[in-house]
């Protein structure tokens, strides 16, 4: 029976990418998403694969999804976590509630995604867990003080959840892309963009499938000995 992916923010961008190239190698996959009905219902006719509405930011709401996703297609044994959000402002103009929707969408959110599903991935001695940084929570970004906080927390979660669960059977997982081609990034203005584009050796943004071949990588079952690492999509623009 073909294993089960479960990934958040799974409709728009990296996250569309990631689940048609988790179906295309053999996976069931379901798609969460948190609000945009049009996305998301463009995609699931175009792509067949079941989309979940639920806000990650809600560990109640998460555990409702999962319990959802797994009735339907079985216990989830690859979860992405790729789901994430900018508030972005400089942090002596930054608002309490940009702080905290960016800290509760993006990090909190691990928190409440694994739990809901690493017991059951302990239990069957198999799981993948892979959470989608960024490159600004390695190097930092102004304006970005929220964004950089939660992204390098990834990071630190994804080294301990690997510790925890080595022996058993889970991996977990960080993927840090840089600059990507997306609708965020391309609503930078032209003149910024070039100037961000400049910086990257490779001479081009990443494209969502130089993402989603990665994620393929790291879920597969011959994977099992890379755990713990932070895998740098970003055209050598930072190397860390």
């Amino acid at each position: 029976m073909a294993r089960v992916a479960l990934v958040t923010g799974g409709t728009r961008g990296i996250g569309a990418s990631i689940c048609k190239a988790l179906k295309e190698a053999g996976y069931q996959v379901a798609a969460n998403y948190a609000g945009n009905e049009t996305a998301a219902a463009k995609f699931k006719g175009e792509t067949g694969i079941p989309v979940y509405k639920w806000d990650v930011s809600s560990f109640d709401a998460c555990a409702e999804g999962v319990k959802a996703v797994a009735a339907d297609l079985g216990p989830v044994d690859v979860l992405v976590n790729n789901a994430g959000i900018t508030r972005d402002a400089t942090l002596h103009r930054m608002k309490p509630e940009q702080w905290t929707a960016v800290i509760n969408t993006n990090l909190t959110s691990l928190f409440n995604m694994c739990r809901q599903v690493i017991e059951g991935m302990r239990e069957r001695k198999f799981g993948r867990i892979i959470n989608v940084s960024s490159i600004n929570g390695q190097k930092g970004q102004i304006g970005q003080t929220n964004y950089s906080a939660a992204k390098a927390g990834e990071i630190g979660f994804t080294k301990a959840l690997a510790q925890e669960n080595a022996r058993l059977g889970v991996t977990v997982n960080a993927i840090a892309p840089g600059y990507i081609n997306t609708e965020m990034v391309q609503a930078v203005p032209k003149d910024v963009l070039e100037k961000i584009i400049a910086q990257i050796p490779v001479g081009r943004l990443g494209e969502p499938d130089d993402i989603a071949r990665c994620v393929v990588f790291l879920a597969a079952d011959s994977a099992d000995f890379i755990t713990g690492s932070t895998l740098t999509v970003n055209g050598a623009q930072y190397l860390s």
